[in-house]
Parts: structure tokens; sequence; C-alpha cells
């Protein structure tokens, strides 16, 4: 059963690359760059255990727990992990729950993120290669390693699975995971400096003793003579495995026969937007985007990074300076927040492809919704740090590149939404899960369509610059023209061009949905 599982897994993933060719170009990509960092992180190992054998410790332990601690945290904030083979799909077939247990915890290894972390593994035990003991000892410390992290990734997000089924309680969770994740180079780098090297040691010290760092803490003990030492990191990291490996079996077994079902219904509510607005197709797609706003948690992801960047930009230069760039940022975020917006429409995309609504009027209601959140917002991210940093003199060039970011955007958006759709999480469905397919597609359509708008915003960006840098007063003036005249421009393309790719495109775009649901 184990080995039909992990056949499973392959069989599932070569499925998905068969989807589209731009599958399998996201797949080469992604090896291409996982074979990069492994070959770095494998040759930094090495080197440093050939040029600094004293140092290798210290580094095999800081970096274990940090890539230990990666397993056990990203698939939160990355909306659980890869799902190809969910727990809940075999809640109706009797499989034995430990042959379960071991075919997904394998399968869990199967994807770049687990061909990485085995192959610097394997690097990692081969950097030992002065000390024949401490040589032995990291081959099961790193066998150990792998299926801790593994089984510990499971463990994390089957067990917080039913806590995030509340809405509100997810979107919490989501801000307290992402944040320190993003914050994580700024804080570090204002650090700098600020350990010597006896705190160095004590922090490597207590890492090594933790279920984070217990694993790769056994041979550096090694390398050190201390075998107590050893066999104690041993028996830590031994433990933590199997804590791990009950919470997992507990909670799995909990939710196979007990699946997690969101709540739907509720009290009965007025029309909410559909009564504030005309009583027209541009009124009824603006009225339906706003409530999509307003309730939808998954339109919250473009807004989530918004309150992150500040601190970000306030660590990054605590003189304040870079603060001024948050009202670009932001126009971003805000613009390209829509680009999905078919996509999140799922199979009730028919209520458009089914009533008479031209594609223009579909492309700007989208742009209206999202505009009636987005300029003030924009507004306040321009306007606050410049009086925070007292640059009110940069205001005119700040407010030209802001607003023309923002409307290039919302006119690539249209464009884009109506050219790619591809899975995404269902209106209240659980976050932490994620679509076995379609995650290529939608990296490589953000990746080019953030690309164009960049360089569609570059006249007004470089004018920005020079006016704020040189405190051109003028020149802002100019930037604030340009933005608003070339953002205004691209809007209007993108809706026209958006409107009619929609409307020769919008069957194919409802199969491709129907066929995701």
């Amino acid at each position: 059963m184990v080995a039909h599982l992990v056949r499973l897994k392959l069989t599932l993933l070569r499925n998905g690359l068969k989807r589209s060719v731009w599958q399998v170009v996201g797949l080469a990509l992604g090896l291409l760059y996982g074979l990069f960092v492994t070959v770095i992180a494998v040759a930094g190992v090495v080197t440093v255990s050939v040029a600094s054998p004293d140092l290798l410790p210290t580094v095999v332990v800081l970096a274990g727990s940090a890539v230990m601690l990666g397993w056990w945290v990203v698939p939160l904030v990355a909306f659980g992990v890869d799902s190809t083979v969910d727990p809940a799909r075999f809640v109706t077939f009797a499989i034995p729950r430990r042959q379960l247990v071991a075919g997904l915890a394998i399968g869990g290894l199967i994807g770049v993120p687990g061909a990485m972390t085995t192959l610097v593994s394997l690097g990692t035990v081969a950097a030992w290669w002065r000390d024949p003991a401490a040589l032995v000892a990291a081959i099961p410390a790193a066998v150990l390693f792998l299926v801790t992290a593994v089984v510990g990734s499971r463990a994390t997000t089957t067990l917080v699975a039913p806590l995030v089924a509340r809405r509100r309680v997810r979107e919490v969770l989501a801000i307290i995971a992402i944040l320190p994740i993003f914050l994580i180079g700024p804080i570090l780098s204002s650090l700098d400096g600020a350990f010597d090297g006896a705190q160095l040691d004590g922090l490597v010290n207590g890492l090594a003793w933790s279920p984070l760092g217990a694993t790769w803490g056994v041979p550096a003990a090694v390398v050190d003579g201390d075998w107590l030492v050893a066999l104690g990191r041993l028996a830590v990291a031994v433990v933590t495995l199997l804590v791990l490996a009950v919470a997992w079996d507990r909670s799995l077994a909990h939710s196979l026969v007990n699946p997690i079902q969101e709540r739907v219904g509720g009290k009965g509510r007025d029309l909410g937007w559909f009564t504030r607005l005309p009583a027209t197709p541009l009124g009824a797609v603006t009225a339906r985007c706003l409530t999509y706003w307003v309730r939808d948690p998954r339109y919250a992801a473009s807004l989530v990074f918004i309150p992150i960047v500040p601190i970000f930009l306030w660590f990054s230069s605590p003189g304040g300076e870079l603060l001024l760039i948050l009202g670009p940022v932001a126009a971003y975020f805000m613009g390209w927040g829509i680009s999905a917006d078919v996509a999140y429409d799922g199979s009730a995309f028919w209520t458009h492809v089914a009533a008479p609504l031209r594609g223009s009027v579909d492309r700007l209601g989208r742009v209206l919704s999202a505009a009636l959140l987005g300029v003030p917002l924009v507004l306040v991210c321009v306007v606050a740090p410049a009086l925070v940093v007292g640059r009110a003199d940069a205001l005119p060039a700040l407010l030209g590149v802001s607003f023309g970011v923002l409307l290039t955007a919302w006119g690539a958006s249209s464009i884009a939404s109506a050219l790619v759709v591809y899975p995404v999480q269902k209106a209240g469905e659980n976050p932490f899960q994620t679509k076995s397919n379609g995650g290529t597609t939608a990296v490589v359509s953000q990746f080019v369509g953030s690309l164009a708008v960049a360089a569609a915003s570059l006249p007004e960006g470089v004018l920005a610059l020079i006016a704020v840098r040189q405190g051109i007063a003028w020149l802002g003036v100019v930037t604030l023209v340009v933005g608003l005249v070339l953002g205004t421009v691209a809007l209007v393309v993108g809706v026209r061009v958006g409107g009619r790719i929609l409307e020769r495109r919008q069957t194919d775009l409802l199969k491709q949905l129907v066929a995701f649901a």
C-alpha cells in the first residue's frame, strides 16, 4: 500500500504536467533553481569543512535548525503542504492508518523541496570527512533529520487544520505566521554585531539541544569527543520524532473520521452593495466584486502584506527615507490583487457568461470595486510616510508614481485575468489546503504580469526617483502628470483589450473553471 501511494503521487504529478506546457516549464525552472541552491549549499558546507573545520558544527547546527523550522512553518504560511495525496481524499477507503502515514511521509519527499533537502543532507554528511566517527554518526543523523522534517510538516498542518476552519482564526494566524518570516532579514540585519562569540556559542548549544537542531547536534558533539552529550542529543531527536509521529497519527485518525466541514449559510441580510449601487450591468459587477472584497478572505491576501511593508522598511532604514516607497508598493499590491478575479469566481463565472454582459463592463466593474478601497489606501500610504519622514515636498512625485503603478496594474490585471485562470482555493475553503495542480501556471503568470507592470511604470518611476533624490519640485509635478496620464492610458487599454479577450475566451475559461471545481 505504501508503494501504491507513492506511485499515486508520481502519477498525479505526471498527469499535472500534461495539462499545460507551462507546467513543464515551471517544473524545469523549479528544478534548476533547486539544483542551484543545492550546489551552493553543499559547496558552502564542504568549503567550511576544508577551510575552517572548527566552524563546521556551528554552521551545520544553525543551518539545520533553520531548515527544520522551515519545513514545519512554511507549509502553514504557504497554505498547507502539497495535497496531491490529501488525506481527506482517503476518508472513504479502508486503508490501514499506519500504511497511510508511511505513504504520505514518503510522498512528502517527492518534489523539489524534498529532493533539495535530501541532497543537502547527503552533502552535509560528507562534510564530516575529517572525523570518521562523526562521519558515521552523521549518516543516521541525516536520515533522522529528513524523517523529522517531513513528519513535523505533516503534523503541524494536520493539527492546526481544524483550528483554522474558522475564517477569522485563519486570517489572524496567517498574519502572525507571515510577519516573522518577512521580517527575519531586516531584524537580523539590525542585530548585526549584537552577539559576541560567547553568545553565539550559547545560541548554537541551545539549538543543538532543541528539537530543531538536535539531529545535527549529534555529529557536532562526536567531533568534540562528548559522547554523553551526543547520546543526549540523539535522545532529544528521537523523542521529538516520536512525539510528532504520535501527534500526526492521532490528528490524522481524527480527521479521517471527522473531516473538516465549513459552516455554510447564515442569518438573512439585505443585499448589501446590490441595493446601494445602480441596477445596471456595471453596478451589478461592481457590487458583486465589492462583496468579495468585504467578505471573501482570499481577497485579503493582497492586503496582508501592506501593514508588513512599513515595518520591513523601518528595520531596513531606521532613518526612514526608505518608507517613501510604501505608496508604490501598496499600489502594486492593490492593483495586481485583481489579477486572479476570474479564477476566484470559479464556476460562478457562468453568470457573467450567461448574462448579456460586455467584456469591457466586466473589466471596469472589477476595477471600480478595487478602486473604492485602493484609492484611499494608496493615498494614506503616500501621505503618511512623507509627513513622518519630513518630505512633504516629495508628495507630487510620490503621488504620480503611486497612482501610475496603481492604474497600470489594474490595466494589466484586466488582461491577465481574461487570459489565464488556474486552480485557487474555493470561497470558504480551508486555506491550509493547496491545489495539486496549476501552481506553475500561477507562478509564471504572476511573474510575467509583474514584469509588465514594472516595465510600463518605468517612466514615472525614473522621474519620481530623480525628483525625490534631487528635491526638484517642478519635476515632481511633471511626474504626477506623467503618472496619471500613462496610468490612465494603460487602464483604458487594459479594460478594452481585456474585455475583447474575455468575450472571445469566456466559454473556454468557464470550461477550465468547471474542470477545476
